[in-house]
C-alpha cells in the first residue's frame, strides 16, 4: 500500500484528472464569462512539492500548473483501535504567468474556482477511507516576477478525514 501521504495526493490528483475534469471545468467556466484562460492540460497537474524558482529550472514544467502534495497528516485517533484515525491535509499550489500581471491573474482566479468546482462536487466519500467534508480555503499570494514575466499563486487546501 501507498503512504499515506502519497494515497491522499493521489485521490485529489485522480479528482482533477480523470476525463480532463479540471481543464473541462476551466474551460465551462471560462466561456460562461467570455474569458480566455490558457490551458491546463493533465500533465501539468502534478505530484510534487516543488517552489515556482525550481519549477523555473525543471524544462519539463510549464504554465499554467498545479502541484499537488500532503502537508500534514494528523492521527487523532477519532475512532479508537484504529491503525490510523485522523486528518491528511493536501494542497493544490496553482501557478499562473504571463508577461503581464492582469492576465496571469484573471486566469489563476479560473483555475482556482475550476478546483473549488470539483471539490464541491465530490463531496463524502472518496474510498479507501478517505472522506472529504466539503471544507477547504483558497489563499492567494500578489504577483511577483518570474515565469514567463510575472508568476503568481493560489493555494487551495483541503482536509481528508481519513480512517484505516
Amino acid at each position: 500500500m501507498l503512504p499515506l501521504t502519497l494515497l491522499a495526493t493521489n485521490k485529489l490528483l485522480n479528482l482533477l484528472t480523470v476525463n480532463n475534469a479540471l481543464s473541462q471545468a476551466i474551460s465551462s467556466n471560462a466561456a460562461a464569462s467570455g474569458v480566455i484562460v490558457p490551458a491546463l492540460g493533465t500533465s501539468q497537474i502534478i505530484s510534487s512539492y516543488v517552489t515556482p524558482d525550481m519549477g523555473d529550472l525543471n524544462l519539463q514544467l510549464t504554465y499554467p500548473r498545479v502541484c499537488l502534495y500532503t502537508s500534514q497528516v494528523a492521527n487523532t485517533q477519532r475512532e479508537k483501535f484504529r491503525a490510523f484515525s485522523g486528518v491528511a491535509t493536501v494542497v493544490a499550489d496553482v501557478w499562473s504567468s504571463d508577461s503581464l500581471e492582469q492576465p496571469a491573474e484573471t486566469a489563476l482566479h479560473f483555475f482556482v474556482e475550476g478546483i473549488a468546482d470539483i471539490l464541491q462536487a465530490n463531496l463524502g466519500d472518496w474510498g479507501d477511507g478517505f472522506r472529504f467534508s466539503g471544507v477547504y480555503g483558497i489563499h492567494m499570494q500578489p504577483p511577483k516576477v518570474g515565469g514567463l514575466g510575472f508568476v503568481q499563486l493560489a493555494r487551495v487546501t483541503c482536509n481528508l478525514n481519513v480512517t484505516y
